[in-house]
Parts: C-alpha cells; structure tokens; sequence
C-alpha cells in the first residue's frame, strides 16, 4: 500500500488535507505523480513546478512544500505540502 498525504496552509494553519492511496506494482515516481494529480484535481489547483529545492526535500525527508514560487497562477494560502506516510 502507498499512501501520500496532501495538506493546504493558511497562516500556519491546516485548511485543507486529502490522503492519496493506491495499491499498484508501480514505480515510487509513477505514485507520487499521480497523488499530485489527484490532489490537484480535489483542491483546484494547477501543477507545482519542482524546483531544486523541492527535489531535494522530497528525496530526503519524503515531503515537501511548494510556495507560491512554484505556482504560475496566484494562490490562495501560503503552501501546499505532500508528504508520503506509508510505503509498502
């Protein structure tokens, strides 16, 4: 089972969350695409940019936040942060 969660911020604040689960044969980078898409899709967003910091957050600690720098279009809340809780 893999599951990732996708959590919206306001002020230090949670606002909005969604838990992403899926239990293919799929590469690790096959699943975390398609829970960014499934999270995108339920918060009404467009696609985050990967910028080199996130890239080296996320293969660390398995989380990272996207700020506004890596929206195109103005957001509503100070980040969005995905986080892998369970793999297996």
């Amino acid at each position: 089972m893999f599951r990732m969660w996708g959590k919206l911020f306001k002020e230090n604040r949670l606002i909005k969350d969604m838990v992403y689960q899926e239990e293919s044969e799929d590469t690790r980078t096959r699943k975390i695409f398609r829970g960014i898409e499934s999270f995108i899709y339920e918060f009404d967003l467009e696609k985050p940019i990967w910028l080199n910091q996130n890239i080296e957050a996320f293969k660390k600690n398995g989380k990272t936040r996207f700020y506004q720098d890596s929206f195109i279009e103005h957001i509503a809340f100070d980040y969005m942060e995905i986080q892998v809780i369970e793999e297996g």
